[in-house]
């Protein structure tokens, strides 16, 4: 079984917590995330699983569009995403899978794939070898970028995600970040955005740990299965339709707060519905309601 290893503080962050909280982490860190079954009595009462792109910042628009943008600038492709062309394709889960989908759909793949050796898919990454390359070298050149942008802070951190984040380490309450999206990329915005000793705190499931991305349930099944965490403990916090159809699917607690390009999309399911954290005051009490 693929192991999951906690964030490793490098260097130093900004944004770091008070000492009363620090040496609560450092409890939490050395008393038991791992090994055993799952059991009903998790620390703080509950789990708290993080998506990343919309949830923990509002990453898509202004971060994973525009560095696909150069990406696509780079290799004279040829096109660009607009933010509502970009909105559209967020319904498809996962950034070599978007690119597959925009190419085939427009049928503009550069010269040298024009020609494949089948048209198949499979869990929405093409089967023929010169596609396949073209797309995964694209999406690693998009995490390199999107890293350096994340690294040069111009992509804050969505209203009320520290004290939430806070609440839960000095709760003892475990907590992952679960995502489609690539786990270099996804460390270093949790690293950057919130500090190390929060960043040590977290565990991570990210890009492709999983056979399947949302909305399947695979990541969260992961999550809990690694954890050894009860899925009636555990509450999901998503932004979008397809990551609180996972949620549900791993029969898991969600409130989804809204992002950019999400907000009209369908939530059903969904335990609670919120614009923001932090305008809606949403505490880890109001989370454990949700159990």
């Amino acid at each position: 079984r693929r192991r999951v290893a906690r964030g490793r503080p490098t260097a130093a962050m900004p944004g770091a917590p008070d000492e009363a909280m620090m040496a609560r982490l450092r409890n939490v860190l050395l008393t038991g995330r791992a090994g055993g079954a799952a059991t009903d009595a998790v620390p703080g009462g509950l789990a708290l699983l993080f998506d990343c792109d919309g949830v923990l910042a509002d990453t898509e628009r202004d971060g994973h569009r525009v560095s696909f943008n150069k990406v696509f600038e780079e290799r004279g492709l040829g096109y660009s995403w607009d933010v509502d062309e970009y909105g559209r394709l967020c319904e498809v889960g996962g950034g070599k899978e978007r690119m597959t989908f925009y190419m085939n759909k427009n049928k503009c793949w550069p010269e040298d794939c024009t020609n494949p050796t089948t048209e198949a898919l499979v869990k929405g990454l093409p089967v023929d070898e010169t596609r396949l390359a073209l797309v995964k070298s694209c999406h690693a050149r998009k995490t390199e970028l999107f890293q350096e942008l994340i690294g040069s802070g111009v992509v804050p951190l969505r209203p009320g995600i520290l004290p939430l984040v806070d609440e839960a380490i000095a709760a003892g309450a475990p907590h992952a970040v679960c995502s489609t999206s690539n786990e270099a990329a996804v460390r270093t915005l949790v690293q950057t955005l919130m500090g190390e000793e929060r960043y040590a705190s977290f565990e991570f499931f990210c890009g492709d740990c999983v056979p399947a991305k949302k909305p399947a349930p695979d990541v969260y099944n992961l999550a809990a299965s690694t954890m050894k965490l009860p899925k009636d403990k555990c509450v999901v916090i998503e932004d979008s339709g397809i990551g609180c159809k996972a949620a549900k699917a791993a029969g898991m607690a969600c409130l989804v707060t809204t992002s950019t390009y999400t907000v009209d999309e369908d939530f059903s399911g969904a335990d609670r519905i919120v614009p923001e954290l932090e305008a809606a005051e949403v505490k880890l009490a109001d989370l454990r309601a949700l159990l």
